[in-house]
């Protein structure tokens, strides 16, 4: 059951390539990263749950070894990873969301509460309380896409700053494997890499928008939720794992001792949680 299978599908056009583990006829989890990673960030995590769910971790489009979407727009992602969950037979599942994957996530949710058994978000934002100042480069993009604006927003594609991402507000950056930070370097160096990031930056500003339903479709439905998060995210605030509890009283928040990819340190610890949530 810990075997993890590497799967890649078209979807209407678009090739994308997923992590699979567990069983068939088990509880679904789809397993949603964010930015700039892929599946891979999942790597320690899916083997803790295989006995337990059938586990599916695919690549956004325009990430990691999946092709590029067919608009770099969150609405196109997410309309490729909804039509992805049902070629690959996944009707009603749980969602783990990180970062780009909560408003990836979330889309669906609001699109098909029917099929949205629990929600995990892991640093995964729907609440403008939990957005720092390290967006102020991307507001300023937002507010004036410029191509002086847009041009500053490059420093967030540079290796510097995927290492800085990796180790800010961890204890012992020595714990955090350079694998993950590694490979993700290498897949934003790959040819048209950065316009499709740089659009996807652009664009973060219709999740903002979004989030008022978002919050009315956690009040409508009230999914079992967990919120697990590393408290020292420089780009989501605790503040917006707490937030969660206003729509949904009896959601569960956890905070851990550690910063954005919380996976990369606390892979047991997010992964027992999950367990006691959806036992």
């Amino acid at each position: 059951m810990t075997a993890i299978a590497y799967r890649t599908i078209d979807v209407d056009g678009i090739n994308i390539h997923y992590r699979e583990a567990g069983m068939a006829g088990a509880p679904k989890l789809l397993l949603l990263h964010g930015f700039p990673s892929s599946s891979h960030m999942f790597r320690d995590l899916m083997p803790r749950l295989a006995d337990r769910f059938h586990i599916i971790a695919p690549d956004l489009p325009g990430f990691g070894r999946s092709g590029d979407p067919e608009a770099n727009t969150f609405e196109s992602i997410a309309g490729t990873i909804g039509r992805f969950t049902e070629i690959v037979g996944f009707d009603r599942f749980i969602i783990y969301v990180f970062d780009y994957g909560a408003p990836t996530g979330f889309r669906l949710a609001i699109r098909h509460p029917e099929r949205i058994t629990g929600i995990i978000s892991q640093n995964g934002n729907a609440y403008v309380d939990g957005l720092s100042e390290g967006w102020n480069p991307a507001r300023a993009y937002w507010a004036d896409a410029s191509i002086a604006n847009r041009q500053a927003l490059r420093a967030m594609l540079t290796p510097e700053t995927t290492y800085w991402q990796y180790t800010h507000g961890v204890p012992d950056p020595s714990a955090v494997s350079p694998d993950g930070y590694t490979l993700d370097v290498h897949y934003l160096g790959r040819p048209g890499a950065e316009d499709v990031q740089l659009d996807l930056i652009g664009d973060y500003k219709t999740n903002i928008a979004l989030y008022p339903a978002f919050q009315a479709y956690f009040r409508a439905h009230k999914p079992r939720f967990l919120a697990v998060w590393g408290r020292h995210d420089p780009f989501f605030l605790p503040q917006g794992a707490e937030a969660f509890q206003r729509d949904i009283p009896e959601a569960r928040v956890t905070f851990l001792d550690t910063g954005h990819f919380a996976l990369e340190t606390h892979a047991a610890d997010i992964a027992a949680e999950i367990r006691t949530v959806f036992a």
